[in-house]
């Protein structure tokens, strides 16, 4: 094991700064930070095919409300319903109950997994409402999600969740919160990653501005999930139920993402109205 002093140590306090009952986190800032630049992105994505800005304004209120719904409900579904099927008010109240008193926790809880399912649910809602084809908008909404996705693991580094397992490894981080053995810092692995992902996505978008309908799509489920899937064997797992599965929760839920993703690839091209 590599000596603990010679390693990071990470202890920084999630809450950038308090202002009575109000603090405002890292995480919160990543995912902003988030949405901006994908909004930005997008911005530029609509303008060339087209688009008007009105519609990509309709399209980011249903992205947002999907994407916190799904990874909320996500959450409380796979890792956590035991729980919460005692206690459903808690999924939809930033409350828990401890003892006999009601305390404001936040939402303490988002799995991304739930989050790309709600994304994908309040896409096929909009496309249907605005008569807007759905491959056409998700084989351009997947070109900025890997690096929204890079941002929302930063938060979690702020959080020191989603640890990694133990290493030796000269890059191990001791994540303070949790205990004191160096970690990989899986969280990092994701979003270098991701970043990985938008930028070969964008090449390919670049290189050609009207692929196959569902190729970039696909292209976006298989590596994204494919790396997801990899990258779970260095993270600790989230659930003491997962303890003695051959893989675990994360992995499991991104099987399915991942065939989808292969079925979009090679499936025989045809054509698709805008």
């Amino acid at each position: 094991m590599a000596s603990i002093l010679n390693v990071i140590h990470w202890n920084i306090d999630p809450v950038l700064f308090q202002l009575g009952s109000f603090g405002l986190r890292y995480y919160a800032l990543c995912f902003l930070a988030a949405f901006v630049v994908s909004y930005v992105l997008m911005l530029q994505i609509f303008t060339k095919a087209g688009k008007s800005q009105e519609l990509l304004d309709r399209l980011s209120i249903y992205i947002f409300l999907g994407t916190l719904i799904g990874a909320r409900l996500g959450h409380c579904l796979f890792y956590e319903f035991d729980y919460y099927a005692s206690h459903p008010l808690e999924i939809i109240l930033p409350f828990r109950k401890i003892g006999d008193s009601w305390e404001l926790t936040g939402f303490q809880g988002l799995a991304s997994h739930g989050g790309a399912l709600g994304i994908i649910t309040a896409l096929a809602l909009f496309a249907r409402n605005t008569k807007t084809n759905f491959i056409w908008l998700a084989d351009r909404l997947v070109l900025v999600v890997p690096l929204a996705g890079a941002f929302v693991r930063l938060g979690n580094f702020f959080n020191s969740e989603i640890v990694g397992l133990p290493t030796d490894k000269p890059w191990g981080i001791v994540f303070e919160k949790h205990d004191q053995l160096p970690r990989h810092p899986a969280q990092l692995y994701e979003a270098i990653a991701y970043v990985a992902i938008f930028f070969i996505l964008w090449a390919i978008y670049k290189k050609n501005s009207k692929p196959k309908p569902g190729y970039l799509f696909g292209i976006f489920l298989v590596l994204l999930f494919g790396a997801r899937f990899f990258l779970e064997f260095f993270k600790e797992n989230q659930e003491a139920f997962e303890a003695g599965m051959r893989f675990n929760m994360g992995q499991l839920l991104s099987i399915p993402f991942i065939l989808i993703g292969l079925f979009l690839i090679f499936r025989k091209p045809k054509e698709d109205k805008k």
